[in-house]
């Protein structure tokens, strides 16, 4: 049987509001390459004038746009296995801060897409403090790290055989490989993001922690291909019934376990959040 592989990227949406009718001064959209069994290579580049996102699932495109989480995002279930390649300048006068708005142009005009928001009671897990003490460390200060030069951002991912590996720019990263999660410079809103890929529901962010963070925990064997599993199917790839069965022995108790180790922990709750669900969407984009 083939080993599942997973390459997760972060998603997470750029901050400043900005007007809704900017627009790339040109854009290439392409189908990606499709993903092989044996690796998956996934990125965000952003420098200077010059954006190139990579192999991204349609659903994380929708996510940046709207500045939504991607279990916000509700719509066919193309959304996570249907990929594509951006290609895009931005227009004189403008930031990186603002490319969401961009994407909205760019998924009106070349994806017919339209949405509307709503809130809906999800089940979820929060993540929060456990009992004390809190063990993670805070992120030392590296004097030495590089300085991103400002109006760039590089973010990739890449999974393999040896495991998930997922550089989110800036220092912060982390590996998911042989059962150990390690985690260097992330907030737990950034943590939780991640975690999510690899269970059955989002993760929420409620420690009320502001730092940055470095820790490390380790999963079962049994939950560690779970996981992945997990990450694989959220990611929209189609994986075999023998694979599938798979889940039923695999768990995310030892993740709770790992957590409460450092002081966290996951509750399984339902709670009210907002979704953002697409109306229309066309898969195929207009031509370039």
């Amino acid at each position: 049987m083939k080993t599942i592989l997973f390459g997760a990227i972060f998603a997470g949406s750029l901050l400043a509001q900005a007007p809704s009718n900017l627009k790339f001064e040109v854009a290439s959209v392409r189908p990606a390459q499709p993903m092989g069994t044996d690796r998956v290579d996934v990125g965000v580049h952003v420098d200077g004038a010059q954006v190139r996102m990579v192999s991204l699932p349609m659903r994380d495109y929708i996510a940046r746009a709207y500045r939504m989480k991607l279990y916000q995002v509700t719509g066919p279930e193309w959304l996570t296995s249907e990929r594509f390649d951006v290609i895009a300048k931005l227009p004189q006068g403008s930031t990186p801060e603002q490319i969401p708005e961009m994407l909205q142009s760019l998924l009106e005009e070349r994806f017919q897409i339209k949405v509307h928001r709503e809130k809906k009671e999800l089940p979820i897990y929060a993540l929060m403090i456990g009992k004390p003490p809190l063990k993670i460390q805070e992120s030392a200060p590296d004097p030495n790290a590089p300085i991103a030069p400002k109006g760039t951002a590089n973010v990739s991912a890449s999974g393999s055989a040896a495991g998930v590996s997922v550089d989110l720019g800036n220092g912060s990263y982390y590996t998911f490989n042989n059962g150990k999660f390690e985690v260097k410079k992330v907030t737990m809103d950034m943590l939780a993001r991640q975690l999510e890929r690899y269970v059955d529901r989002p993760i929420v962010d409620i420690t009320d922690l502001k730092g940055t963070y470095d820790l490390t925990f380790s999963v079962t064997t049994e939950d560690y291909q779970a996981m992945l599993i997990h990450a694989a199917v959220n990611a929209g790839m189609m994986l075999p019934p023998q694979v599938l069965r798979l889940l039923d022995n695999g768990s995310i108790a030892s993740l709770m376990d790992g957590l409460q180790q450092l002081g966290l922990k996951i509750d399984a709750r339902k709670a009210p959040l907002d979704v953002l669900v697409i109306d229309q969407l066309s898969k195929t984009p207009t031509d370039n």
